[in-house]
This record gives structure tokens, sequence and C-alpha cells, in this order.
């Protein structure tokens, strides 16, 4: 099972970073407190348990940090990662390691983060932080190694399977992605500039939606200027038999929006904040969806329009389905 990591707060993937290192060194593990952290997150000092295996275990001052990315392919090879730039992750923290060794704090420095790590991007960043900072002993841990790590640590996947519980409303944005992939390639059976405004009957449904769901007039209003005269194209492309695969990652797209906006409804007072926290999280995590803004926001809108998310209207029927 992969688990959501980049939905964790960074503090709750430290957590569960902290309880895997319990397993691995040993329970003398010293976690430090949320705030500077002079690079480090938490010490062990002694010989690991298991690390890296229980033949050569690691012995001395060993240094633990978890750095968290939301990016879900996120990779240790990343410029903004690993990159020489002042800002990157690495850059940052050389100093507060140099410091450590020279300090006689640290023989070990052992890295965790939610990020995919090939072979070739493990070597590089080991030497190059051994080289920077002086370090003769640096391990890397990402994503593959934290899930094989999970399997056999109950202790660290029950805090994680609770963690679940707390994520913020996210939804997949892959099946969404296929539709407006689709649409934007398929600029012959969308013609955006053939867009006709709705009809007086779709309006005043509409304004009854948004008064059922609880929408407020000034975010209708935006919907309403700037995307609604749009959705009769969306509702013909989807309706075109050659788009028929396009239309079954629509229906599965607005299947899972609408029972993660149900199951979340609650934690929003203003059912504008729904909508916009859903949106904006599905751009944010898709590359696709980030190069077509106008079209996503157009397709979302139209689910919502066509009452495929949110509470339907009482005999509603999208001709579309």
């Amino acid at each position: 099972m992969r688990y959501a990591y980049h939905d964790l707060h960074p503090d709750q993937f430290e957590a569960v970073v902290v309880e895997i290192c319990h397993e691995l060194l040993g329970p003398g593990v010293q976690e430090f407190a949320t705030g500077p952290d002079g690079g480090r997150d938490a010490k062990f000092v002694g010989t690991a348990q298991t690390f890296p295996s229980t033949a050569s275990p690691i012995t001395g001052r060993v240094i633990v940090q978890a750095k968290h990315t939301s990016n879900p392919i996120g990779k240790f090879s990343d410029s903004d990662f690993s990159g020489g730039g002042a800002s990157s992750t690495l850059v940052e923290e050389y100093p507060r390691i140099r410091a450590l060794v020279a300090a006689g704090q640290l023989d070990h420095y052992l890295l965790f983060s939610n990020r995919r790590l090939g072979a070739q991007a493990n070597e590089d960043v080991c030497d190059l932080v051994r080289t920077t900072c002086g370090v003769s002993s640096v391990h890397l841990v990402g994503v593959e190694a934290i899930d094989r790590y999970l399997k056999r640590m109950p202790g660290a996947a029950r805090l994680l399977d609770g963690f679940q519980y707390e994520l913020p409303l996210r939804a997949s944005p892959d099946d969404l992605a296929e539709v407006i992939v689709a649409i934007a390639r398929d600029t012959g059976s969308v013609d955006w500039t053939l867009a006709k405004s709705p009809t007086v009957e779709e309006r005043l449904r509409f304004k009854e939606k948004n008064t059922f769901n609880g929408l407020s007039d000034e975010y209708a209003a935006i919907i309403s200027k700037n995307y609604m005269r749009d959705f009769d194209l969306v509702r013909q492309f989807l309706e075109d038999p050659a788009n028929y695969q396009a239309n079954a990652y629509y229906r599965e797209s607005a299947a899972e929006f609408s029972a993660r906006m149900a199951a979340h409804r609650d934690a929003f007072a203003v059912y504008d904040r729904l909508l916009d926290h859903l949106l904006e999280g599905l751009i944010e995590r898709d590359g696709d969806l980030k190069a077509h803004k106008r079209i996503t926001r157009t397709v979302f809108y139209y689910m919502y329009w066509a009452c495929d998310i949110g509470t339907p209207l009482e005999g509603y029927v999208d001709v579309a389905s």
C-alpha cells in the first residue's frame, strides 16, 4: 500500500519517521520539539539495532532529519531539493550539518524524505553531502524504503493510519486530467469560439441549486460570468460517442469528488470554500490540470452545474450521463 505521504503535515511525517527510527536504531532515539532544529529532527547515540543491517549496524552519533514535500512525484534529484541553488533544501542545510560535524555531534547523517530515490540519485546526493559537509557516513531513505518499513513496523503503520483520518479534503486528479487533456487536444470537437449562453431556464435551475447547496451569490456570479457559457460545449464533448473513454473518466472523477465532498462538507462553513479547496488541490497536484487551468475550472464547474457533484436537485437528469 502506498500512503499519501505528500498530504501529511510535515510534523506528521516527522512523527512517522521518528517511529521508524525507533525500530531501526533503537529505543534511545531522541526526538526534538517543533522549532529551529539546528539541522536535526532526532538523534541517536550508540549501536543501531538493524540499520543499515543487523550484520553491519552503524555505531556512533546519528542525526536524523525528515524532509517533507507536498509534491506527490517529488524526487531526491529535483533541483529544488539537491540542486546547487541557494534556496535548495540541501544547500540551506549545509551550514547546520557542518556545525554539527565540527562540534563532534555527527558521525552518521540519516535523511528521510517522501521523495522517490533512484540508485544514481542516492550515490550523487550522498557524495554531495559527504564532500560538502565533511560527513563520513550519509544515508538516504525515500518513499520506496519507507513503504517497505511500514509493512513490517506495525507501530509506525498504525500511527500513519491514524493520520489518514486527519488529512484535508483531497481527491485524485488522475481521471479528471484524462478528460482535460482530451478536451485540450481535441480542439475540433470543442470549438470554444462557438460557446453560447445558457437559457433562462438553465440559469434559474443554477440559482436554485446554489440556494440548495449554500453557494454564495458572489461565487455563483463568477461561475456564471466566466465559465457558464462554455458548459454546453463540455456537454457536447462528453455526448460525442468518439469521446466515450473521456466520458468514462469524467464519471469516475465526478463520483470520487462527490463522495469526498459529502464526507468533508461539515469541515467547511461556507460551500464556496469546499468547492474552491477541492479544485485548487486538484490543480496543485497535477501538471496537466495546472497547464490547462481554464479548461479544468470549466469542467469542474460544469460538474457542479450538471449536478454530478454537490447535492443534486430532485428530478434533475444530466443529458451527458
